[in-house]
């Protein structure tokens, strides 16, 4: 499948019907489907990073550091939960969710950096590092997903409950990596 992607992405651009570029590709209908999801699912992902990236650099301007962090954290959470193809990447293709992020390293110096400010001014919790952050916002992500119902679904009820939780001193300890390790 590998060869086949650029070419079923190349073929899918052109216009041609998708049975059309299948067979003038050598692949079986299925696999050009797989191909052309695969291709839009990376494509989604490499977008949706870009602009947290953008958010990120952004919240940085923010002359209050514990508000540009809180500001970042509201806007990736109001994207995530207002985007139900991403949702969806997110939840069954989490593997193209985590390469399009890790090729955006100016998503984790902004990031960094928001940490950073916020953890100097004494309004977030000294022992946050900066990878914690992609995790809450995956789960609130995951929480909070497109389509779901209800109040308790409220992305803005979840991220206030993180960010209070995220807010300097911090009541309790944060346990190291592998904490639940067995």
């Amino acid at each position: 499948m590998t060869n086949s992607g650029p070419t079923c992405a190349a073929l899918a651009r052109a216009r041609i019907p998708t049975t059309g570029w299948a067979r003038r590709a050598g692949i079986s209908l299925a696999l050009a489907l797989t191909a052309l999801l695969s291709s839009a699912s990376a494509a989604l992902a490499a977008d949706h990073f870009r602009l947290l990236a953008a958010r990120a650099r952004a919240a940085l301007e923010h002359s209050d550091p514990w508000e540009g962090f809180s500001e970042f954290m509201r806007r990736a959470a109001e994207q995530q939960a207002s985007d139900r193809a991403l949702a969806e990447v997110m939840a069954v293709q989490p593997d193209v969710m985590r390469e399009a992020a890790m090729n955006r390293a100016d998503l984790h110096e902004a990031v960094a950096e928001l940490v950073a400010r916020a953890q100097a001014a004494g309004r977030l919790r000294a022992d946050v590092v900066p990878e914690d952050v992609p995790m809450l916002m995956c789960g609130l992500g995951r929480a909070t997903s497109a389509g779901a119902g209800g109040p308790a679904a409220s992305c803005h009820r979840y991220l206030a409950i993180v960010l209070d939780g995220l807010r300097a001193p911090g009541a309790t300890p944060l346990p190291g990596a592998g904490a639940c390790d067995s």
